[in-house]
């Protein structure tokens, strides 16, 4: 049974310190997810947990600054871009500041304004959770997805607005945006197969990202759909960086020392193999043509210039951020996802 309880070491109503959801958490007796539904109307609670934390918010007298704003005016004029990853990442990565660029694209003109929320441990999550459930903002643009990242879970259980640039998996269940990561892959690799080479290896992104694996299942297709064999021996596993593409390129070399060509899942790392191919004696692309993925400033600036699968990287923030706007206004009318095509932009390189 779910009684209320005194959190140890923690102020009775009336006391010091602010209530927190945690300190509501620890008098109800129940988890802070609980709690966080409570708050947000959720069906998904017991009528003797719900009584529960009403009980302890009563006794606490918890009442988030916001909400209670909210209540008068049903809306913040806020929405939360938040981005699980580091400042290190943010910076060297020219998707993220592309994505940045859309939305803010599409919120010219608003009322709305943005904040742009970095989580990088399980601290800062659980100050997110508690931001999100204070009611702080109308909804939450999400990027950079991983299959067992706990926020879309967390979002979905919140009942808040949700868009995603990317997804967990195929069956996504929240609105999201994507490029054509199969398709745009086994463009590249059509391409250094026309260009008559023979021994092509990847790089790929992170695998427990959907945009990594879509991206090995499109160098898969085209070997497979032009009658070659798709060796895993020639797979690399990467993580979108620089260092990440060097060192899966040396891999790759010492595996297979005659391989003609590669497809990096990504120009960031395709710049990292370019500089491992250069160290160790091969020429691109007389020795090895190599093709990346996102057609970013990057490409336009190696030595030689990157042949690239373009995706419309600010495109993907203009849409996330419109399709937000529609679930604010509607709620639930933006379930479909939007796959926006690639198109592959031939350079020097191969």
């Amino acid at each position: 049974m779910v009684t209320p309880r005194q959190e140890r070491g923690q102020p009775a109503a009336g006391g010091g310190r602010r209530p927190t959801i945690k300190t509501v958490a620890a008098r109800a007796g129940v988890g802070r997810t609980t709690v966080s539904r409570v708050l947000n109307g959720s069906p998904l609670v017991s009528d003797e947990a719900r009584t529960a934390v009403l009980t302890a918010i009563a006794e606490l007298n918890f009442v988030p600054s916001s909400v209670a704003r909210s209540l008068v005016t049903s809306r913040t004029d806020s929405i939360a871009l938040v981005i699980p990853e580091s400042e290190s990442r943010l910076g060297s990565e020219p998707y993220f500041s592309a994505v940045i660029r859309g939305v803010s694209e599409a919120l010219a003109g608003t009322q709305l304004q943005l904040l742009l929320i970095l989580v990088r441990d399980q601290r800062e999550l659980d100050r997110l959770q508690e931001f999100l459930t204070a009611g702080r903002v109308d909804g939450v643009l999400l990027v950079s997805v991983h299959r067992d990242d706990p926020l879309p879970g967390l979002l979905e259980e919140l009942g808040l607005p949700t868009v995603l640039a990317g997804r967990r998996s195929a069956e996504e269940p929240l609105p999201h945006v994507h490029s054509d990561n199969v398709g745009g892959s086994a463009e590249a690799v059509r391409h250094l197969l026309a260009r008559g080479r023979s021994e092509i290896a990847t790089i790929t992104g992170p695998l427990d990202m959907d945009v990594g694996s879509s991206r090995l299942r499109g160098w898969r297709e085209a070997l497979v759909g032009a009658g070659a064999p798709a060796d895993e021996s020639l797979v690399a596993p990467g993580d979108f960086t620089e260092e990440g593409g060097r060192l899966a390129m040396r891999a790759l070399l010492e595996r297979h020392p005659r391989l003609d060509a590669v497809f990096a899942a990504s120009d960031v790392m395709a710049a990292g193999a370019l500089a491992e191919l250069r160290r160790a004696g091969r020429q691109v692309p007389d020795d090895v043509a190599l093709v990346g993925f996102d057609d970013s400033i990057v490409a336009r600036h190696t030595e030689p210039s990157l042949t690239s699968v373009r995706q419309q990287v600010e495109e993907i923030g203009r849409t996330i951020t419109e399709l937000l706007f529609q679930e604010i206004a509607c709620g639930g009318s933006a379930r479909f996802p939007v796959v926006l095509p690639t198109s592959l932009i031939v350079r020097a390189s191969s």
